[in-house]
Formats: C-alpha cells, structure tokens, sequence
C-alpha cells in the first residue's frame, strides 16, 4: 500500500514549480487559474520572488499548496493513493489529492484560511519553540505547569516536538524544558502561535467558509491531523479541519497509525523533503520518496 504526505509550511523556496509550469500545459492552466482566483500573480513571486517575499503569509500558504496538488495532477495514472495525509497546511493538499475537495475550492479555503491565521498573529505577539530530546509527556506536563497560553502544537516525530503560545509563556517554558533535559529549546521564525488557543479567531473565520463549501467522497482515506486516525466521512473530514488551527499536529501518531495500517512505502508530494525525514525517524528502514515531475 502507497501512501501520499503533503508537506507544510516552511518547505517554500524560490523557483519552486517553474519546472512543473514549463513542462506541462495541465499544470500551466492550473497556475493560470490560480493566479486568477487569488487576483495576483502568485507564479512570478513563486518562480523568481525572493525568500522575504516568499515568507509572506499570503503566499507562503497557497504558494506550498499550488507545488503539492499541481505536482499530484500531472502524475496522472502512476497517482493511485491507498492513502493520504498533510502536515498542517498540506491536509488541504492531501483533500484535494483524495478529491474531498475540487482545486478551485482547495485553493480558496487554502487562502482563507492564510489572511485569517496573519489576523490572528497580529491580535496578539505569540510563537513557537522546537523542544528536541524530549518524552512528549514530559513536555506537556511542563507546558500544563506554566502561567500563560503554551501548549504543544507539533508532534514531529519521536523526541521532536514544537510548543505554541504567548511569548513569555513559551520563553519560561523552554527554560524550564532546558532544565528538565531537553537537548535544544529553540525558539522559532515564525509570526504567531499556530496549532494553539490562540488561533482562535481564525478558526473561527475559517470554519465559516469551510461550512459553505461542498466536500465530496474521498477516493481514499485521509489521516488527519487532529485525530491521526483514517476518515472517510466528509461530514468529519470538516469538523476536524476546522479543529485543526487550534488542534495539535499528531504527525508522530500518524505515521505510526498509517505503517500499522498497511502503508509499504510513502511519497511526498510537494516541495522538500521534511516528511520523509520525519519517517525515517520512526523507523530508519522504511521507504520514502518524493514525486517526480511528469514531463509532456
């Protein structure tokens, strides 16, 4: 059995799906098309912007987004998923890969759901720190102990696991999982607490458009990140995506859940190569790949 990972955020670089632009008209009108629904022209900045211009929120989502499903559409028949899943913002890639959702509403949803998370970013200074060398209980049950909004966010994989909130909540906690033994307590570059309470808002905003978008059957099960478990239903496929902005990332659970279930190999569709490191971490052995380009 095959299984499909989408990455997330951060795996964004300069050039990225020129390749697929240049070497397939299906993926060329997918780009224009994109470019139309989000009303600037998102390819150039993808193509040659900078990295700065890259990191915007505004792009940075839909940016990641475009690479996975567009890359998931020119592979044509060889694309035949037992089953599929996405860390954070690639759940929405792997719904559209599963065909939960059309591209078109992927896409919106996708940018929807990026102009809310910046809202909520700006309402209030918040993070997030990687902890590295740590049980996951051991991290939670110092984060419970501290004043403030700091929560895990990110399960990772084994001893890898990323904690959200308010800045000063977060700072005393690193401190604290310092002592407690953690290898590194590394506070993050990113522009607010993600997977936390304090996306609130934007789960909000974005659970309205959810609501009011048409979710089909998927072709196969999608393991989502907020149960980490196969869901077939449309019904709760959209309840726990709208969970998910204030939910932890269960990736570790995840990927132990899908090799139990069968998954003999895994392939990442998208830009970089975060997810396949993260199964090797779980287990050194087990066969990873990335999608190739089909060319015309």
């Amino acid at each position: 059995m095959k299984a499909y990972v989408f990455p997330g955020q951060g795996a964004q670089f300069s050039g990225m799906g020129k390749d697929l632009y240049d070497n397939s008209s299906e993926a060329k009108a997918m780009f224009e098309k994109a470019n139309e629904i989000l009303g600037f022209e998102i390819t150039k900045i993808m193509f040659e912007g900078s990295d700065e211009e890259l990191k915007q929120t505004k792009v940075t989502q839909p940016a990641i987004f475009l690479h996975s499903t567009i890359l998931a559409a020119t592979l044509g028949e060889e694309f035949k998923p037992s089953m599929v899943a996405g860390h954070s913002l690639g759940e929405l890639s792997a719904l559209v890969a599963n065909g939960t959702l059309s591209f078109e509403d992927g896409l919106r949803l996708v940018s929807k759901r990026a102009l809310a998370m910046q809202d909520a970013c700006e309402k209030e200074p918040s993070t997030m720190a990687a902890i590295l060398g740590l049980d996951d209980d051991v991290v939670e049950k110092v984060c419970a102990d501290i004043d403030g909004v700091v929560v895990a966010a990110n399960y990772n994989c084994p001893g890898q696991l990323v904690i959200s909130g308010a800045i000063p909540a977060v700072e005393k906690a690193c401190e604290v999982l310092k002592e407690a033994g953690a290898r590194r307590a590394l506070m993050l570059p990113v522009g607010g607490a993600f997977h936390s309470p304090l996306m609130e808002p934007a789960r909000e905003e974005l659970a309205a458009a959810i609501k009011a978008t048409e979710f089909g059957t998927p072709s196969c099960p999608v393991y989502q990140n907020v149960v980490a478990k196969a869901v077939t239903s449309a019904d709760e496929i959209q309840e726990n995506l709208i969970a998910q902005l204030t939910a932890p990332v269960r990736w570790t659970q995840t990927m132990h859940q899908m090799i139990e279930d069968g998954a003999e190999e895994v392939v990442e569709v998208g830009p970089g190569k975060v997810l396949q490191g993260l199964f090797k971490k779980v287990d050194r052995k087990f066969p990873t790949s990335s999608a190739a380009i089909a060319t015309e």
